[in-house]
């Protein structure tokens, strides 16, 4: 009986995380990155997105994701912002201070969905 409470109460804590985090990603600005892979082809990824001195700014979790990718190999990508596309240069800053900036930002932007 106790396992099944254990059980139980995961799979209810799980639901709940899942419900939050769709419900904030659809109540947060979400806004698309459009990159171009190696044969011409236009992929559009969903991210979310904070602003530093004009710059907009996006993180990456897992280095290996398909939209990071092919940002590195063509930094020429467009961020598509409430309709508006915006034309953008894209480059990695894995410094200690931008993560921590971008960090910063993230969480008092998201909150605790971040």
């Amino acid at each position: 009986m106790r396992v099944r409470r254990i059980v139980l109460a995961t799979c209810l804590f799980l639901v709940l995380v899942a419900v939050g985090t769709y419900l904030a990603g659809e109540r947060l600005e979400v806004v698309v990155l459009r990159t171009v892979d190696g044969d011409g082809k236009s992929h559009d990824t969903k991210l979310w997105v904070v602003d530093h001195q004009g710059v907009p700014w996006v993180r990456v979790a897992n280095p290996e994701r398909e939209w990071f990718q092919r940002l590195s190999q063509n930094p020429r990508g467009e961020l598509v912002r409430d309709g508006a596309v915006q034309q953008v240069d894209a480059w990695p800053d894995d410094t200690a201070e931008a993560r921590t900036l971008v960090d910063r930002l993230f969480r008092e932007k998201y909150g605790a969905v971040d």
